[in-house]
Parts: C-alpha cells; sequence; structure tokens
C-alpha cells in the first residue's frame, strides 16, 4: 500500500536474485503506522479498489497488534495507538449495506469482518462524538469523506496534529461532471499529507484503458443515455443496475468515452435565462421549460445539441440519447434552483404549478440534497 524504499534499492535486491535488468516496479508495501499526523487520500473512480485498500490496512492492524511493547513505543501518541482502527461511514445513506452483516464491510472482493470497529456517522459532530468514545484509536478510515460537512477537514486536522491521529479517506474527490465534487473535496486536497490515487479499467466494451472518471447513465430501452451535464449533482439511490428513465447508473470511463452532453448549453442558454428570471423576466425560462416537457424541437437545448452533435466537428449520436430521459424540464429547473440560486422558491413553486411539472421527482431530489419546500 505504502512505498518509501528506492528504486536502487529494490532493482539491487531483484539483481540479488537473479534477475537480469529490467524495468523494474516499486512494491506494495504494508502500512506505516509508526508515521503519525497523517491524512491519507485514496481517490479513485468506483471499482478502483478504495475500499479493498482500506480492508488491508486493517489485515496489517491484526498483525500489528501482535507485536512487542516496544512496537507499541512506535505507534502510540498517549492514548491513541495507531495499530487501532476504525472504519466510518456516512450516514448519508446506507441502503447499499443492507445485506452486509453487523459490524462488517462489505467491498468488490468479499467482505471484512471489523469485529464491530465500525459505525455509521451523520456529520462531523457525530465523528467528533465518536473520536471521544474511542480515544484508544489511533486510525480512523473515513468512508466517502467528500460526503461530510466541510467541518470535518478541520477536525481531521486538529485530531492529526494534538494526537497523532491518522485518518484515511477513500473517497471521491470528482464528480460525475468531472469537477470536484465539493467544498469538502476541494479542502481534503489542500489539507490532505499522502494522497494515493487509484484507477480501474474503463467500463466501455471496447476499451482497456485506465478508467478515472466517474460516469453517470442511463438505460433507456437498454440504450445508453448519457447523463446531461445539469443532471442533479447528487441522486441517492441503489446500486445495481436500473433500467429506468429517472434513476441512473455509476461506471467508470476513461477520458475518451466518459460522456457529458450539455454543458454547452448549461453555461450558453440555461444560465442565462437563470439570470433573466433573477432579474425578474421569467418568461423566456418558462417557454424553454415548456418547450423542453413537450419534447419539442424548438427548444434551445435541442437546436443546440442537434448542431453539436449532429452536425458539428464532434458528432456523436449517442449524446442526442441523454434527450430520451425523463424529467429533463424538471432537472434544469432544479440546477437553478439547488446549484446556481438564480431562481426563488416562489418562482420555483410557479413554474411546477404553471407547467405541472413532476412534483414527486422534484421532492426526491431536494430531499437528497437535504432540501424541502413544504408547498410542493
Amino acid at each position: 500500500m505504502e512505498n518509501y524504499q528506492s528504486t536502487e534499492k529494490l532493482e539491487s535486491f531483484m539483481n540479488n536474485l537473479g534477475f537480469p535488468s529490467l524495468r523494474i516496479h516499486t512494491s506494495l508495501n504494508h502500512f506505516d503506522f509508526t508515521r503519525r499526523a497523517r491524512r491519507i487520500l485514496v481517490i479513485g473512480p468506483m471499482g478502483a479498489g478504495k475500499t479493498e485498500y482500506t480492508t488491508r490496512v486493517w489485515r496489517d492492524s491484526k498483525v500489528a497488534r501482535t507485536k512487542s511493547a516496544l512496537v507499541a513505543a512506535s505507534t502510540a501518541t498517549g492514548a491513541a495507538d495507531r495499530r487501532n482502527v476504525f472504519f466510518v461511514r456516512p450516514g448519508l445513506d446506507t441502503r447499499q449495506f443492507h445485506n452486509c452483516p453487523p459490524g462488517s464491510l462489505p467491498y468488490r472482493g468479499g467482505i471484512e469482518d471489523l469485529g464491530g470497529k465500525i459505525s455509521g456517522a451523520a456529520d462531523s459532530f457525530a465523528l467528533e462524538a465518536l473520536f471521544k468514545e474511542h480515544p484508544e484509536v489511533g486510525t480512523w478510515i473515513i468512508d466517502e469523506a467528500a460526503f461530510f460537512d466541510e467541518r470535518l477537514v478541520y477536525l481531521m486536522a486538529k485530531e492529526s496534529d494534538e494526537r497523532g491521529v491518522i485518518f484515511i479517506c477513500p473517497t471521491l474527490v470528482l464528480n460525475f461532471r468531472r469537477e470536484t465534487f465539493n467544498a469538502t473535496a476541494k479542502l481534503l486536497l489542500e489539507q490532505a499529507t499522502d494522497i494515493f490515487p487509484l484507477s480501474a479499467y474503463c467500463d466501455h466494451p471496447d476499451c482497456l484503458s485506465d478508467g478515472y472518471f466517474s460516469y453517470r447513465y442511463y438505460l433507456v430501452d437498454n440504450i445508453e443515455c448519457p447523463a446531461l451535464y445539469f443532471d442533479p449533482l447528487l441522486i441517492i439511490g441503489q446500486t445495481d443496475l436500473r433500467h429506468s428513465e429517472y434513476e441512473p447508473n455509476y461506471c467508470t470511463r476513461c477520458e475518451k468515452h466518459h460522456l457529458l452532453p450539455g454543458k454547452r448549453y448549461t453555461y450558453m442558454a440555461l444560465k442565462p435565462l437563470g439570470n433573466l428570471a433573477s432579474a425578474g423576466d421569467i418568461a423566456p425560462l418558462r417557454n424553454e421549460l415548456a418547450a423542453i416537457q413537450a419534447g419539442s424541437h424548438t427548444s434551445k437545448l435541442f437546436t443546440m445539441f442537434e448542431d453539436y452533435y449532429l452536425r458539428g466537428e464532434k458528432r456523436n449520436e449517442t449524446m442526442m440519447n441523454s434527450l430520451k430521459v425523463a424529467a429533463i424540464a424538471e432537472k434544469a429547473l432544479l440546477y437553478l434552483y439547488t446549484e446556481a440560486n438564480l431562481i426563488s422558491t416562489d418562482q420555483l413553486l410557479s413554474l411546477v404549478n404553471e407547467l405541472q411539472l413532476d412534483r414527486q421527482y422534484i421532492r426526491l431530489r431536494l430531499a437528497d440534497c437535504h432540501r424541502s419546500v413544504a408547498a410542493l
């Protein structure tokens, strides 16, 4: 998992074994519990092995705890012994763990029994309470740390600086738009002492390249429909494959096969319409949403897609499939309301009522980002 050996030493070792001069890659070492005050980011897309990395740390800790008191002197700072490992997952959504035995950690390679050293935490305050309950723990694994509030980052810095605690954060730092996930992810990158980037094979059937990006898509009549750029940033749902116009799927893609239609439209058309609405002129936005909802080829969305993906230099008919999904007008409206903050709650309600938009879908997506509108 860690590598502090020089290439020269490794080459010398291999030569002593009788190997000729080869291109030698550095080895994957056991975790170093002697190095204090580290904030380690393990980053990569789904399927890259982030959780498997943490299970290796757990297995290494079991071996390290069998060592003598002399070793303990090198792995402890006060009451916190870095060989004592505790795993925390965010309280945002636990549906993907419903089949996992209590006290265990599921990953793609199987299930690791953590002996009860695992818990959920809804936010940084709940996490802080866990620190106080377990002062003996010197290595905390915070799964999907980017889902926590920003305070988490400074809380980790305080604990590591004052008590020598190690934090390991296997997490996404990029969202499906290939942008930094959120403010917490940005702060994690700023405050990290070590970063381990992992990759996975690109999921595209014609590709064996390294994939670094999380790709969101919908399956409509078994057709791959790339998620639009203004698709809701956070959608909580099941992890199994979904054949749905409403619920997306995720996989890992390389840069070539990561499709993201609608970014140009978002900044050239949708946000300017939101700016007009914010200034009091809501009619142009209403007309565009109505055209999108009706599937009209007169919408700015369709005409821009047609010009760019069917006639332009970047012709790609798969991009057009993104218009086959449901609730596109709702997604555009939610983007302007929850992310761009360009329309008011009154304007949201007015447009939902006037255009008879899908209230249930809007309520679900608002709930995903911990927002609600009572009148919906």
